[in-house]
């Protein structure tokens, strides 16, 4: 056992899903697809005499996540400036949160590989102005201030994650939470979720954390697990040298798969926060908390539960199917559209997320594929009609359906994949099979009762895939056991 334990608190920066940037009404634009610079205003811009006002429907988003993950909201708010300065800050500071955050004290319950849940803290969870976007050409930069001034909410976790796959369940369940609040999308490649890592490590002798430091601006989620178990590596290494940690600001070069150290850490005082002058203090009335608290809809946990208790799920397969909210959704309406939940369930937990890896779609792109839940469910109806068999349902029809966006009955009657459960032609192709093949029916009889299977397969062949198999399992035993007699 190591005598090392890894000690991680994660911060997590999500974008607000609203039509307008948190303190003016200039538009919020997709930051990848938009021109440079076309969604901007003077005070986006950071132009002198210009004043800012809140944007209630990122304060009622925040305030969501909040109760979502078990905060207390304060009834008093403040924002504060947080001066520092960078190319893609104009103002030389963020309005941000200090010392009256929106959430405090909360808590989310994560899954862990071996089944049992664990309890992550949740400090506090503040609104904030998001920065401009750099990007670093031919020696310099460019700067796009589209994304200036999008509301942002920091959620920062206590040090309560000890390895990079509880850091890993974390941060795909908070990602989960946002998409099932509609207040975040998710989609971390356009930089509108990204994490922060505060790692250091603990001797089995030490009696209270060591120096941390901090992994910036992580943009993926297997991006950050990777940075996690490198930089547990080299802190380790470094103390066994006897050289020790200094408390630093960290990048990720994933390319070269290695830490970069970037600035030494810069103190809370070092940014000289003070309340916001040009902000009103907020207070937040229990009639607004509760006015939130009756909008939030099914969380997955709750969705999790009602699949295992109602529709008889097994807890993986609920776990996987609420992980994100366009599958749940699917399944949800596969289940609507009549198919059996747990057959269903079997469908898109095995053959359906293979037939999306296969074509290179991501799962939670499933409701903007041909192969509509409707459909889906059609072709699980056919298998239990039975019209076709679960194995041509695999190989020759869910593809195509995937593809073309033809429903499972018209490419069965198209390519002629009815399944076959005449008994008198299973009959005699099952007759075939033991008539071609005596060295394995001499081994059934002699007792060895596994054999049946290549039999089985045998005959499956002879009839292309399209056999009864419960039709054909049936025939063959029966002719088995006649010759035994």
């Amino acid at each position: 056992m190591s005598d090392w334990t890894t000690i991680i608190g994660l911060e997590v920066h999500a974008e607000m899903l609203t039509k307008t940037k948190m303190f003016s009404a200039c538009p919020v634009v997709d930051s990848v697809t938009a021109a440079p610079n076309s969604a901007v205003d003077p005070l986006s811009l950071g132009m002198p005499g210009t004043l800012p006002v809140i944007n209630q429907q990122a304060m009622d988003m925040g305030m969501m996540v909040g109760l979502a993950l078990n905060c207390e909201i304060p009834p008093f708010n403040q924002f504060a400036r947080k001066n520092y300065f960078y190319p893609d800050l104009p103002k030389g500071y963020q309005i941000s949160q200090y010392e009256y955050p929106l959430a405090v004290n909360g808590y989310m319950d994560i899954e862990l590989e071996d089944g049992t849940t664990k309890r992550i803290g949740v400090t506090r969870a503040h609104m904030e102005e998001d920065t401009g976007k750099l990007t670093h050409v031919n020696g310099g930069s460019l700067v796009d201030f589209n994304r200036a001034g999008v509301p942002l909410l920091e959620i920062v976790s206590e040090p309560d994650i000890r390895s990079s796959a509880e850091a890993e369940a974390y941060a795909r369940k908070l990602r989960s939470i946002l998409q099932y609040l509609g207040v975040n999308h998710g989609d971390m490649s356009k930089g509108v979720l990204r994490f922060e890592a505060n790692v250091s490590v603990m001797h089995k002798d030490d009696t209270e954390f060591r120096t941390r430091t901090e992994i910036k601006n992580l943009n993926s989620i297997r991006t950050m697990v990777r940075a996690i178990d490198k930089e547990v590596k080299r802190q380790i290494k470094l103390w066994e040298s006897g050289e020790g940690v200094k408390q630093a600001t960290l990048g990720w070069d994933e390319d070269a798969g290695k830490i970069l150290i970037q600035r030494y850490k810069e103190r809370p005082d070092e940014y000289r926060y003070f309340p916001e002058p040009d902000l009103p203090i907020v207070e937040v009335s229990r009639d607004w908390v509760e006015r939130i608290r009756a909008t939030l809809p099914e969380l997955p946990d709750t969705k999790r539960t009602r699949y295992i208790e109602e529709l008889g799920l097994t807890p993986y397969d609920a776990h996987v199917l609420t992980l994100d909210k366009a599958v749940a959704d699917y399944f949800d309406d596969v289940v609507a559209a009549g198919a059996d939940a747990k057959s269903a369930a079997n469908w898109m937990t095995g053959d359906l997320f293979r037939v999306l890896n296969d074509a290179n779609i991501a799962r939670e792109d499933i409701a903007n594929t041909p192969l509509t839940a409707e459909k889906f469910a059609g072709m699980i109806k056919l298998v239990e009609g039975p019209t076709i068999n679960a194995a041509t349902a695999r190989k020759d029809v869910m593809p195509v359906m995937l593809e073309t966006g033809k429903d499972a009955a018209t490419i069965v009657e198209e390519k002629g994949l009815a399944q076959i459960s005449d008994p008198n032609l299973i009959a005699d192709k099952v007759q075939e099979a033991i008539d071609s093949n005596g060295d394995i029916v001499q081994k059934y009889l002699d007792g060895n009762d596994k054999v049946i299977n290549a039999l089985f397969g045998k005959t499956m062949g002879a009839l292309r895939g399209k056999g009864d198999p419960a039709v054909v399992r049936q025939v063959l035993q029966e002719k088995l056991d006649a010759m035994k007699a």
